[in-house]
């Protein structure tokens, strides 16, 4: 089973009740140890089912579009388009991929509020025509280059907490709205809807009762205007706890049947990215040099010295970091942990650790401090959560190589995907079946060629 990131033929491992996904990574690691030791993610293409299934029970009929942004591997984009999921792109390159995949133009939205001129003309020649836009310089340049756009307005939340201050924020105010109709009036431009977002970090969901009151405002405001509003976008910030959609949907809920009933005709969609493929893929690495640090340097600042300062501290480098699949580490907190692959024993002393990426920068910084047993180069660390914002376009700095990507899926998804009648003969050629992954023989393990 074979696959890297740009490689539109891959294969999906069918796995028996017998195996696991750590039987996966175990099989994977004796291949890579006994050969180039390369970093590599194993996707369980099966979880995507499992929380589409789980969307289509709490969310329906809000219909989502998957922003294509956040996992662009083939695995993903085939199977979410096989499941009747839609696709919000925000580049050209994106758009053409999942048309590659037979996607019609009428569930594919061009998302970036930031648009090229060349791209616009680009989605207006392959006929996408759903767009957002927040100012007026965007309405002109939509005007210019797609006549048949049909915009929707994207307007601010107030969910701006400390740690977001500083990041760029996208939409518009009520006031401006008025403006912006006004211009797409004069400019013949379609607006046909509101999308908003409110951040899968903001704690008060009282900000989506302000953006779907703001919604509403924007929609009657449009009726003076002539224009017929037929699509509401919610955004995303779904962050894949089932806990959190529930939570959620109770106050969106009742909104939307006041605000948008059903007789309205307003076709309300959202964008869970994270939600689907973040729980889907773990990353595994190898390490690749080691040294000993200084304790009080290794420490980060207010943290209490409880350990003997004789004893050692390290410092790990591994063979992928911020500019590979860790890059969302440069604009927020990691949010897994390393788990170490070799067996150790309980009572093994842990040491404080720091994990570094192969670049020698010093952004490429992983984990700034953790405890772990005393590790030697080769050994394994996991990382799961790993299927959100890291598998899209990577650097290819001081030669580093992508990592390879295994698919799986059990055979209890398999067949639940085909009772669904949603496996598509297309998708159906990628699969080929895995015998217990305990069982199999050197010679009969997963493939690593490439």
């Amino acid at each position: 089973m074979k696959g890297f990131l740009e490689d539109a033929n891959y294969s999906i491992g069918l796995l028996d009740e017998g195996a696991t996904l750590a039987d996966v990574i175990d099989n994977c690691i004796y291949e890579h140890t006994h050969t180039e030791k390369r970093a590599f993610y194993v996707g369980d293409l099966g979880k995507l089912v499992k929380k589409n299934i789980q969307w289509q029970n709490v969310m329906a009929p809000i219909k989502p579009f998957y922003p294509v942004r956040c996992n662009s591997t083939p695995g993903v984009l085939e199977i979410l388009g096989t499941l009747g999921v839609g696709f919000a792109c925000s580049s050209k390159a994106e758009m053409a991929l999942v048309q590659d995949l037979g996607i019609s133009p009428e569930n594919i939205i061009y998302t970036n509020p930031c648009k090229q001129a060349s791209q616009i003309k680009y989605a207006a020649k392959a006929g996408i025509n759903i767009m957002i836009c927040d100012n007026e310089i965007e309405l002109k340049k939509i005007a210019r280059n797609h006549p048949n756009a049909k915009l929707l307005l994207y307007i601010a939340t107030e969910d701006i907490t400390a740690d977001e201050e500083m990041n760029m924020k996208f939409g518009t105010t009520l006031k401006n709205c008025r403006h912006l109709m006004e211009c797409a009036k004069e400019l013949g431009v379609q607006i046909v809807g509101v999308k908003f977002h409110v951040s899968g970090s903001c704690k008060e969901l009282q900000t989506y009762i302000h953006a779907l009151s703001d919604a509403r405002c924007v929609f009657d405001m449009a009726e003076e205007f002539g224009f017929k509003m037929n699509m509401l976008d919610i955004g995303g910030g779904f962050t894949g706890s089932e806990l959190q959609l529930e939570e959620v949907n109770h106050v969106v809920r009742p909104l939307l049947d006041v605000y948008f009933p059903k007789e309205s005709g307003v076709n309300v969609i959202a964008e869970p990215g994270c939600y689907y493929v973040s729980s889907a893929f773990t990353l595994a690495v190898n390490i690749i040099a080691k040294k000993t640090a200084e304790h009080d340097k290794l420490l980060p600042s207010g943290v209490e010295k409880t350990r003997n300062e004789d004893e050692p501290v390290f410092t790990y480098y591994i063979n992928d970091g911020v500019y590979g699949s860790f890059a969302s580490k440069l604009s927020e907190k990691l949010n897994t942990i390393p788990e170490v692959h070799k067996k150790y024993k309980e009572d093994e002393p842990l040491f404080p650790s720091s994990l570094w990426g192969p670049s020698c920068d010093e952004l490429d910084q992983i984990v700034e401090n953790c405890l772990l047993p005393e590790l030697s180069v080769g050994d394994w660390l996991i990382f799961d959560n790993m299927g959100s914002g890291t598998l899209g376009e990577q650097s290819t700095f001081n030669d580093y190589q992508r990592p390879l990507i295994y698919y799986m899926m059990s055979f209890s998804d398999w067949d639940e995907m085909q009772d669904a009648g949603i496996a598509s003969d297309t998708l159906m050629k990628n699969f080929f079946f895995v015998p217990s992954c305990i069982q199999l023989s050197p010679e009969d393990r997963f493939s690593t060629a490439a």
